[in-house]
Formats: structure tokens, sequence, C-alpha cells
């Protein structure tokens, strides 16, 4: 065979190849109806989407060697900027092969639960996260016989949730955060003996805290914050202490003692009890949640004293707004290597600021250590920490010259230092931050110039200038 003839050879293979894996007429049609549908598309998402341009090449599309389609996956910047706005085709139900869908933070699609998803036999995986659709789950959502991932985060969904749901038998994941569902967990769920993911924060739902949740052996994680959960931790969850990772309760209306039985959790990692109606000590037991990377018990009326804790990892720690009395801050925290956000505000810490030398300085984040009867100066602590981007020790004993501050802190972007004793002038380096608080000081002199309203200033009587009054000649 010459090499012309070669050439001619491989073209037409090529082409019958191409041609081969070329996108399914339906698939096409289906894709272009939706593209019809999409009133605005500022990101230009859909840009390739040409007739006459193979389908399987435009972006957001994945197809199987035969050229179906199995994957539309589109990602937009966040859920308050829309990046695709519209409605969702039914003609979708042309892709009889899809398998996947992943549509997050697109802002602007709005419509009902979208019923197309009923003619896919194999649909798996079904993110419709950060988008508008609302009304209510439909109740045959059952028959999404083999789907393993389902999230609807941050959409307007009503209503409660459907008992069919339990028909789902091979889910692994259940995201419904971020929606207006109200009523409570339904029984059904304890017919998801894979899944290992329950999220449902930032719902109405109410009730107490099921049982039966205990009857799902996978699960690792439970988030049903910001709900209006009541009545107290049932004990029957403590089945789960050998896999739960996270269990995150927070801003409910749960009341009792933390349970004892919580410190079995040995594979824990987040903890949030927050913003509840907690009395009592904090068990001993907590000395074994050696895995724990956040704990946060704020908002709560807990007392001493707090249990000694084993947390080499912790990264984040909030014990604010409870009844204790520390004195010192906690020896495990001083310790550890990790430590990113500490917030101990009204925590009854008496220490002088100068004397606290953690041991590793360079991931801290945030620091609140409002409220107490702390003295002395954050200025070591300042000259120390190159991320900091949140202090705030208003209510406390502080002493020292403002000046001697150093606010190139490169990440600074929230300070309050409001109702202590510090005293000198304003630096002009305060007008890099986006928050401040000074009031209530010693602070004198001529204002610099920055974008802080008067409230930021005020109560320091020698303080100048606008905002303020002006300084006298």
């Amino acid at each position: 065979m010459t090499s012309h003839n070669l050439l001619l050879f491989i073209t037409l293979l090529t082409s019958l190849f191409l041609a081969a894996t070329a996108c399914h007429v339906d698939d096409e049609s289906g894709l272009l109806a939706f593209k019809s549908g999409i009133t605005r598309d500022p990101s230009g998402l859909l840009s390739s989407w040409k007739p006459g341009i193979d389908c399987c090449q435009w972006s957001g599309v994945q197809c199987r060697s035969d050229g179906r389609v199995t994957m539309l996956s589109f990602l937009g910047e966040s859920d308050v900027k829309p990046t695709l706005s519209g409605t969702i085709s039914p003609s979708l139900s042309k892709l009889r092969f899809l398998d996947t869908i992943l549509f997050q933070h697109l802002g602007g699609l709005s419509g009902l639960f979208p019923d197309f998803l009923f003619h896919l036999p194999d649909i798996q995986t079904v993110f419709f996260v950060g988008c508008k659709l609302s009304g209510k789950i439909p109740e045959n959502i059952g028959e999404l016989a083999r789907l393993s991932s389902l999230s609807l985060e941050g959409n307007r969904f009503s209503g409660s949730i459907p008992s069919s749901i339990g028909n789902l038998s091979q889910l692994t994941e259940l995201r419904l955060d971020g929606n207006r569902l109200t009523g409570g967990i339904p029984e059904s769920i304890t017919q998801l003996k894979k899944l290992n993911t329950l999220s449902l924060m930032k719902n109405k739902l109410s009730g107490s805290i099921p049982d039966y949740l205990a009857a799902l052996p996978e699960f690792t994680t439970i988030r049903l914050s910001h709900n209006k959960f009541s009545g107290e931790i049932p004990r029957s969850i403590s089945a789960l202490s050998p896999t739960l990772q996270f269990l995150e309760l927070g801003h409910n209306k749960l009341r009792g003692k933390i349970p004892d039985f919580i410190g079995n959790f040995h594979a824990l990692e987040t903890l949030d009890l927050s913003w509840n109606h907690f009395s009592g000590a904090v068990p001993k037991s907590f000395l074994n949640l050696t895995a724990l990377f956040v704990l946060d018990l704020s908002h709560n009326f807990l007392v001493d004293p707090f249990p000694t804790m084993n947390v080499e990892r912790a990264q984040t720690l909030d014990l604010s707004y409870n009844k204790f009395h520390l004195g010192e801050i906690p020896d495990f925290v001083t310790a550890s290597p990790n430590m990113f956000s500490l917030r101990l505000a009204r925590c009854g810490v008496k220490i002088k600021l100068d004397d606290w030398k953690p041991k590793e300085y360079l991931f801290y984040l945030y620091i609140d250590l409002s409220e107490n009867e702390i003295t002395g100066s954050p200025v070591g602590l300042f000259n120390r920490t190159e991320n900091l981007r949140g202090f705030y020790a208003s209510g406390n004993r502080l002493a020292f010259d403002l000046e001697d501050l150093r606010f190139n802190v490169k990440e600074l972007k929230e300070l309050d230092l409001s109702r202590n004793r510090v005293f000198g002038k304003v630096p002009e380096t305060v007008a890099v931050l986006q928050k401040l608080n000074l009031s209530h000081n010693r602070l004198c002199g001529r204002l610099p110039a920055t974008k802080f309203p008067a409230g930021v200033f005020a109560g320091n009587a020698c303080l100048c200038g606008s905002p303020l009054p002006p300084c006298k000649a």
C-alpha cells in the first residue's frame, strides 16, 4: 500500500470512528431544547452549544464511547450571582443514558422539581444545588430507584420530606439543606441501609431527633443544624459511635445535659451543639474525643468544670456565651499546633494576654476573647501571627498604645477592641480594615481619613476629626 493510499485509509477510518462516536441526534435535540429555555447566560457556559458541532464536545457534556450523553455538569460562581437563568426543559428526558446531572450554584434556574428525571432509567447522581427550584419534592421520588446521591441544597422547596424517599435503596447521601421543608424526618429513612450522609440543615423541620436514625449502620454524617428540633439527644444514636464523624445539631431547641455517651464517638471530627438549651457540665468522657477538629458548644447554659481534652488536631473551638469560669485558656488550646479559630467570649478568662504563648501562631485566623477579664496587650500576639483575619477582644481590660499594634498583618480584616483601656492615637493603617470598633477607650488626637462611621470611635473623649466633631484649632 502506497503512502498516499495509507493516508486515505487512515482518513477513512478516522471519519468512520468520528461518525460512530458523534453525539446521538436525540441527545443533541434534548440539549438544544434545554438551551432554548435559558434566558440569560452571562458567563457563556452554553456558548459552545451550537448545531453542527458534536455535542460531546460541548462544555459541561460528557459522553460514552458510542456518543450517548452520560453526564451534564455545570458549576457556577456562587449562589448570589446567577450564572444561568431560565427554566429546565423537559426535553432533557431524551438523554436516555444520562446517569449524572450536576447543576451547582447556577442561581437563576427556576421551576418545580424536574419531572424529566423520572424518564431517565440510568440516573444515579442528581445535584441541583444553589438554584431557585420551588414547590414540593414529589411524593413519587421513590421511583428514582437507582439514585445513589441526591442533593437539592439551596433551593426553595417546601412541604414535608416524602415518605417514599425510603424506596431509594441505593442512596448513600441525601442533602436537602437550605430549603423551606417542614415536618419531621420520615421513619421510612430506616430503609436506606447504604445511607452514610444525611444533611438537612437550614430548613424548618421540627419534632424530636428520632430514635430510628440508629438503624442506619453506615452513618458518617448527620447534619441537622438550623432547624426547630426539640427534646434531648436520643440515647439510641450511641449505636453510631463506631462510624459517625460529623454530628451537627446547632441552632435548634434541644435541651437537657450533653449525654456522656458522646465521648464514645471516637471517630468524631466535628461536634456542633451550639445555640441550643443544653445545661449542666460537659461530660468528662470528652477526653476520649481525640479525633476532633471542630468543637462548638457556644450559646448554651453549660457550667464548670470544663473537662480536660486530648485533641492534638483541634482546629476550631467555640465555648462562647455559656456559664463557664475558665480562668485560663485551656492547655489543649495552647498546645495545639493547628488551631485556627478560637472563640472564648464571656468564658471567665482572667489572663494577662502578654503571657499567653501558643505553641504555634501561624495558623490562627480568628481569635475572639470578648467580654472576659483579660489585661495586658495583644501586641506580642500580633507580632507573631501572619494570617490573622479577625481579632475580637471587646469588654476586657486591655491597656496599650494602639500605635504599637502592627496593622500590616496582611490578612487582617476585622478588629474589635471596644470597651477597653487602649490609649494613644489612631494610626492611618486602620483604613485597610473592613470592620473596626475602637469605641469606649482612651484614644486621643485627630482621626485619619477612613470609611468608618462615628460609632466606631465613640466614647473616646479627646478624639476629633471626621466623622467625629472637628478638632479645635
